[in-house]
C-alpha cells in the first residue's frame, strides 16, 4: 500500500473516531433497505482466516449496511412515513449491479458482476423486517453461489439529530454444499450529523455458533464501523468514507485482528438510478495465489431503489 493511501487512511480514522466520541452507528439509507454493514464474511478453503484450517467440507462468512453490494444496507428508517394510502406500512425494494461484491473489504464475487437485490418493509412504530440477497463466486467461497440475508429490527430517533437502530440479520446460503454455513449477527449503531458530515458509528457481534467454526475452532466475532458522507456544495455529488475493524472469526488477519476501508463518491442518475464508485481495501494474510480477494480494487455500483 502507497504512503498516500496509509495516510488517507489515517486521516480518515481519526476523523471519524475523533468526531463520533459521543456516539455509536451504520450508514442511512433514505429507506429502508438491507440492515447493518450488515452482514457476514463467507469463506471457503482458499479464504480462511490464516488462524484457522478449513473444515473438511469448507466454511462459511457474510454482508452491513452500505449499499449492499458493498453488503446489506443499514436498517435505519427514521425518514420512513406513512404512504399515500394513509397505512401504517412502508414497502420498498432494492436491485443492484456491482463489479464486485465486498464484504468489510473482502471480494466475495470474484471477477464477475454481482447481482443483489431485496425487499424491506417498515411500519411507522419503527419497526422493519426484510431480506437481501447477492450472488457468489461459489469456486472462491465455497458455500453456493448465493447469499439471502434475512433481517428485522427497529429505528427511530432518540434525541434531537441522534437516530438509532437496533436488529438482527441471519446470513444463509441456500445451495450450499451440506454442513453447517448459516449464522447470524446482532448489531446496533447510531447515526448523526456533524457539520457537513452524516456520520454512522456501529457495533456488529456474531454469538459463538456452529456458522463460525473454522477447522473445529469455534470463536465469537465482533466488527466496529464508521461512515462518512459529505455532499459537495452546489452539486448532485456525495463523498463517502468508511473504516471497520475486526475482532474475531472473520478476520483473514493472523492475530484475528484487521482493518478495512473504503473511500468513494456517488451521486443520483435519472429517476430512481444512482451510480458510486469507490477504492476498497482490507488487511490480510491470505495465501498467495492466483486471485487475493483482500487486494485493493475499485468498485463500481448501479442501484435504484423503488
Amino acid at each position: 500500500m502507497s504512503i498516500t493511501t496509509r495516510g488517507l487512511s489515517a486521516a480518515l480514522i481519526a476523523y471519524c473516531f475523533a468526531s463520533t466520541v459521543p456516539v455509536l452507528a451504520e450508514q442511512v439509507p433514505a429507506a429502508v433497505t438491507t440492515p447493518g454493514d450488515a452482514g457476514r464474511l463467507p469463506v471457503s478453503y482458499s479464504l480462511v482466516p490464516a488462524t484457522h484450517e478449513a473444515p473438511a467440507s469448507g466454511v462459511t462468512l457474510a454482508s452491513v449496511s452500505q449499499l449492499r453490494s458493498v453488503a446489506p444496507i443499514s436498517g435505519s428508517a427514521s425518514n420512513i412515513a406513512e404512504d399515500e394510502s394513509g397505512s401504517a406500512f412502508t414497502f420498498t425494494g432494492n436491485v443492484a449491479l456491482a463489479t464486485q461484491y465486498r464484504f468489510r473489504g473482502v471480494n466475495l464475487s470474484g471477477s464477475e458482476i454481482a447481482i443483489q437485490g431485496g425487499f424491506d418493509v417498515a411500519h411507522t412504530s419503527g419497526l422493519y423486517a426484510g431480506t437481501w440477497a447477492s450472488t457468489l463466486d461459489n469456486d472462491m467461497v465455497g458455500y453456493g453461489s448465493i447469499e439471502l440475508d434475512l433481517y428485522g429490527g427497529w429505528t427511530g430517533q432518540v434525541s434531537e439529530g441522534l437516530t438509532a437502530d437496533v436488529g438482527f440479520i441471519a446470513y444463509t446460503y441456500p445451495d450450499a454444499p451440506a454442513g453447517d454455513f448459516d449464522y447470524y449477527e446482532v448489531f446496533a449503531n447510531l447515526a448523526f450529523t456533524l457539520g457537513p458530515a452524516a456520520t454512522t458509528v456501529g457495533v456488529n457481534y456474531d454469538p459463538k455458533q456452529d456458522g463460525l467454526d473454522f477447522g473445529g475452532l469455534t470463536r465469537d466475532n465482533l466488527y466496529l464501523y464508521s461512515d462518512i458522507g459529505v455532499g459537495i456544495p452546489d452539486t448532485p455529488v456525495t463523498i463517502t468514507g468508511h473504516l471497520g475493524y475486526t475482532d474475531g472469526s472473520l478476520s483473514f488477519e493472523a492475530d484475528s485482528k484487521s482493518w478495512d476501508w473504503s473511500i468513494g463518491a456517488s451521486m443520483p442518475l435519472v429517476g430512481p438510478l444512482t451510480a458510486s464508485v469507490a477504492y476498497v481495501d482490507a488487511e490480510a494474510d491470505v495465501a498467495t495465489g492466483n486471485f487475493n480477494p483482500t487486494s485493493s480494487a475499485v468498485v463500481a455500483t448501479l442501484s435504484a431503489t423503488f
